[in-house]
């Protein structure tokens, strides 16, 4: 089953998206984080995703009270990126907030043997977000792109118990223009090396998740899309993006 994950983007406590991950272009959608998260669970998401924006910058959670009040209203897990950098950070997420599973990026470029430790100390809790910038990774809230090809750092942890690998093309991402082809290739590419790949980043329409789940069904190892914008801006609703994915499923 492809699963669907509606996302949460936290900025100053409010609810918000970016454009391309640029600070400067941020809409805001709710200055109540936790009431949306009982939408999305409402609507039938599978995993909430939740990323903290401001801690992305600051290299630390920030936004914990958002983050507490949004795990305190809903029962269906969600998982944090945003800010992961040691492992006080990773046991406040996972052990303090309750969340399920902690998406590490910029540490796992900079750092990759303490995210290997990560990932065998928490098997199965530790995600690898994938933010790539003209096939390099992206770091620092994606203020800063790397040398560091996205496919070679996936396969530094390539073997490990990973929950997911979370890749977004930010060239995509909050644009509402679709999955380009060449980054539906990059998805089925990671999930054939063996990584559950979660899509995130781009899905702008129900004919996006189709062919997500198009290609689920011939390499389950894609195993969810994360949805953003375009729920906020009601291009679709969640409803039916979750029927779309079951009922690609049975076909």
């Amino acid at each position: 089953m492809l699963q669907i994950l509606p996302a949460i983007d936290l900025r100053n406590g409010r609810c918000v998206r970016l454009q391309q991950g640029d600070y400067q272009r941020e809409t805001v959608f709710s200055d109540t984080p936790a009431e949306m998260a009982r939408l999305w669970e409402e609507g039938g998401g599978d995993r909430l995703h939740l990323v903290d924006l401001d801690g992305a910058k600051a290299g630390r959670p920030v936004n914990l009270d958002a983050l507490r009040s949004i795990t305190a209203a809903v029962s269906f897990p969600c998982e944090l990126g945003g800010g992961l950098r040691d492992d006080a950070a990773v046991e406040l997420v996972l052990n303090d907030l309750k969340i399920d599973r902690a998406i590490i990026g910029t540490a796992a470029l900079k750092n990759p043997a303490w995210f290997a430790s990560l990932a065998e100390r928490f098997p199965n809790r530790i995600a690898l977000g994938l933010d790539a910038r003209d096939g390099r990774v992206a770091t620092e809230g994606w203020l800063d792109v790397s040398d560091t090809s996205a496919f070679d750092l996936a396969n530094q942890f390539a073997g490990l118990p990973l929950a997911a690998v979370i890749y977004t093309n930010i060239a995509n991402d909050g644009m509402m223009q679709g999955i380009d082809p060449a980054t539906l290739e990059d998805l089925e590419r990671l999930a054939d090396r063996g990584f559950p790949v979660i899509a995130s980043g781009g899905v702008t329409s129900l004919d996006d998740i189709r062919r997500l789940a198009d290609i689920h069904r011939r390499q389950p190892q894609l195993v969810g899309a994360i949805i953003g914008r375009a729920l906020y801006d009601g291009a679709f609703q969640l409803a039916e993006a979750v029927a779309v994915s079951r009922s690609s499923q049975s076909a």
